[in-house]
């Protein structure tokens, strides 16, 4: 696993790496994009290896922005490899308690309270 550990890329070097790829992936994004941002993320998968299933942090930088045309947020998180390991956008965010009000199918742990997860043994 070569994003587990490894030297995390700067602020300017993680941003410069998110920009980057929202030009091919999201061009969409680029003209109303604000930047609020850019810190250490920690993210725990599961790992399943040789029938064993196991968590795993994974870390990144985490470029976290708005969309000001419509307020939604988005962030990319560029791991230790200098690649993007995971972007999402369209996020929804409620201000009072302080949590996210879209899906979160990328998070195995949601998947999991959900009864989603993923069967290694299937």
């Amino acid at each position: 696993m070569d994003l587990v550990g490894g030297e995390l890329p700067s602020r300017d070097e993680a941003r410069a790496i998110a920009l980057n790829f929202l030009e091919d992936a999201a061009p969409d994004l680029l003209t109303s994009l604000k930047i609020s941002w850019i810190e250490p993320h920690d993210e725990t998968i599961s790992f399943t290896r040789q029938g064993k299933t196991r968590p795993v942090t994974l870390t990144g930088m985490k470029v976290k922005m708005q969309n000001r045309a419509d307020g939604r947020w988005m962030w990319v998180i560029v791991g230790s490899n200098r690649r993007v390991m995971i972007f999402e956008r369209d996020i929804v965010w409620i201000t009072f308690p302080g949590h996210r009000g879209t899906e979160k199918w990328l998070h195995d742990s949601w998947l999991d309270e959900r009864g989603a997860g993923i069967d290694p043994g299937a």
